[in-house]
């Protein structure tokens, strides 16, 4: 923020700035009187020189201009030159109007030295920034050299003329040390084709690559669409593919913060750019009104959806950022990246379990938290059903304490991180979320602000298909997908945590909020497009194996019942459940949280015995709609290796299949 007086380029430029002050006055005077100045008015000019060009240096101080380097000036700059070049003239004006009303001052002259002021000062800083910017556009414009020699270096193709590749094309231009030039674009827009962006001429269609790249033989292609939707994505992936270049893209929209585009944020393409999820606009005022000054705390907070929060909510300043987590690992690598990634000091680490209730109680009773994240759970489908009394432990009891906690320290807000698992659920992990659900909905009271936000599958969470999917792809396969007609909505973490904290923002209490998890994807089609993203071909370099569905698993998942019904919200990605029927009054919502407190009591007693049956039984007394899947049912037919759509049996087959498995008892 302050000027660096030691800095001898600093004196160095005051004085270019003030022989250029003093230049205007002279050029001014001199157009004023056609170049022959009367002796009279030659003295005039050293003497308004005098005042005038101290005063502009120190005018140019206070708005900035000594503080950047002039090989980088920009477009705000100039727009702060011409302020500091208007405002020194008027004062300038009034200085002169104060002494002498301007006598026998030619008030043109002082017209003049504004607009020449302005235009010496931005032409230089202009010309500076130009002539580092030609030692590199010399070597990446080789075609304004006639008979041109063939330049060293990568030559590159930008798919994408827009403000990404403008800029993308702008850094390497200007940045010497990158050993790249740029030998065209290609865009869909008609009226960019046949133009040039800083002399770069966009060559044609993206459909026409493969007759481009054999014309300008690029060594890599940079995709500068971080917008684009996943079916073109997929489409410009197939073309790059088929030319056999090399190829990087810019993340997706929602990743680039603040306009930061850079040859460093181009990676590799991956399966976020293939479900090519459109950026989430947030209300960032509604948030900031929950979050800023606020203790806030996020259990769970080393997961992936945790941790994820916890970075987006530091920019929102929070007063303090409890840390709670069961997993020692976790909870530290999320307490050394806030600390030395992202240098957010205002956090407490607690190493323990939600259902311990002694250690929560002492949590709140010492800092009071008043917005709380619940996000701690156990989640994974198969192995909650071998080991359900984790999910007894965890996801019911552990969340009834901490909800117990906020009724009793009147935390405003408390948000519980849901599942479409929990619709009509067909696994104990699926029927322990819903329970919490129901839970949350029976403790509002109106002092604590209860709300669920239930979501589906999220690309690189913990568990996820996707690194699996990697992993088998890392060893040479084959890559296991369950069933080849199992589809799944997935979103990207940053988003998923975007639409949690803007629910959080929107809830009135006793919500659940469901998000739009956009067009669900196939399984099968997933494993398909990541085994050619790492360049292998599906089938021939790695063989996908159909192992049939894991106990408590669904072909689909739903994010609502038939019954249940939503309501449109005030952001376009946010929907909310309609109220349970009928109304209920507060002695029937004690009556029903007292007989939901018995069975959490029942499963905690089951659960300590590792009773399985008995743990389903009372979730389905909780849950009604729950329905355990018969393991019976699970492998009801076989699939060949390499299946394709028409070796899948029809939906009437599957079903006939099911029914048989189900009367004829478990396979042999």
């Amino acid at each position: 923020m302050f000027v660096q007086f030691k800095n001898p380029k600093l004196y160095l430029m005051l004085l270019t700035d003030a022989v250029l002050f003093s230049a205007a006055i002279v050029l001014g005077y001199l157009i004023r009187f056609d170049f022959n100045v009367p002796p009279l008015y030659r003295e005039q000019i050293v003497q308004l020189a005098l005042a005038a060009v101290p005063l502009k240096l120190l005018l140019f101080f206070v708005f900035g201009l000594y503080r950047g380097m002039w090989r980088y000036t920009g477009l705000s700059d100039l727009w702060q030159i011409a302020q500091a070049c208007l405002v020194s003239s008027l004062v300038l004006v009034g200085i002169m109007f104060t002494w002498n009303r301007l006598e026998g001052f030619p008030r043109t002259v002082f017209v003049l030295d504004a607009a020449f002021t302005m235009l010496f000062t931005g032409g230089l800083r202009m010309v500076i920034r130009s002539g580092y910017t030609m030692q590199g556009s010399i070597r990446n414009f080789p075609w304004c050299v006639p008979l041109r020699r063939t330049p060293k270096g990568k030559r590159v193709l930008i798919i994408g003329a827009g403000d990404a590749g403008e800029k993308i094309l702008r850094e390497i231009l200007e940045n010497p040390g990158l050993d790249h030039y740029v030998v065209g674009f290609l865009d869909d827009d008609p009226g960019k084709r046949g133009r040039t962006l800083h002399g770069v001429p966009v060559l044609a269609e993206i459909a026409m690559l493969p007759y481009v790249a054999q014309k300008v033989q690029p060594d890599e292609i940079l995709l500068a669409l971080p917008s684009v939707s996943g079916s073109r994505m997929r489409t410009i992936v197939e073309l790059c593919k088929e030319v056999n270049i090399p190829f990087k893209t810019l993340p997706v929209i929602g990743e680039i913060i603040d306009g930061k585009v850079s040859v460093r944020s181009l990676r590799e393409v991956n399966f976020q750019d293939l479900l090519g999820r459109p950026a989430v606009a947030l209300d960032d005022e509604g948030i900031r009104g929950i979050l800023a000054d606020k203790v806030v705390l996020v259990s769970g907070c080393g997961g992936s959806i945790g941790s994820e929060l916890c970075r987006q909510i530091i920019r929102y300043g929070p007063q303090l950022l409890i840390l709670l987590d069961a997993s020692e690992t976790n909870l530290y690598s999320i307490q050394m990246e806030l600390q030395h990634e992202q240098h957010f000091f205002a956090y407490v680490p607690v190493l323990g379990q939600v259902q311990d209730a002694e250690l929560l109680e002492d949590v709140f009773a010492e800092y009071k938290p008043e917005v709380v994240f619940h996000a701690a759970a156990y989640k994974h489908v198969p192995m909650l059903e071998k080991n359900p009394w984790q999910a007894v432990f965890t996801n019911i009891v552990g969340s009834r304490v901490i909800m117990e906690k906020a009724l009793a320290y009147e935390t405003h807000h408390f948000v519980l991180v849901s599942t479409d698992k929990a619709v009509r659920p067909t696994n104990v992990m699926g029927a322990s979320k819903r329970v919490a659900e129901l839970l949350l909905r029976r403790m509002q009271n109106g002092k604590t602000k209860f709300m669920a936000v239930r979501f589906g599958n999220v690309v690189g969470s913990s568990g996820s298909v996707i690194p699996l999917f990697r992993r088998q792809i890392e060893l040479g396969g084959p890559v296991t997908v369950t069933h080849p007609d199992m589809i799944r909505y997935f979103m990207t973490i940053p988003e998923s945590v975007q639409l949690i904290l803007q629910s959080a923002a929107l809830g009135k209490g006793g919500e659940i909020f469901v998000l739009d998890m956009g067009t669900p994807v196939k399984i099968l089609d997933m494993a398909r497009d990541l085994i050619r993203l790492s360049g292998k071909e599906p089938d021939v370099d790695i063989p996908i194996v159909i192992t049939g569905l894991r106990e408590g698993e669904k072909l689909f998942e739903e994010l609502i019942t038939e019954d249940e019904g939503v309501f449109a919200t005030s952001h376009e990605k946010i929907m909310v459940l309609k109220e349970e029927a009928g109304a209920v009054s507060q002695p029937d919502r004690s009556i029903r949280l007292n007989q939901l407190h018995l069975w959490i009591t029942r499963l905690e007693k089951a659960s300590l015995r590792h009773d399985v049956a008995m743990i389903k039984n009372v979730l389905q007394e909780i849950v009604p709609e729950y329905t355990p899947q018969d393991a019976r049912a699970v492998l009801v037919y076989d699939v060949p290796v390499h299946a394709t759509d028409a070796d899948l049996p029809t939906g009437q087959e599957r079903a006939s299949v099911i029914k048989h498995a189900a009367s004829t008892g478990p396979a042999a």
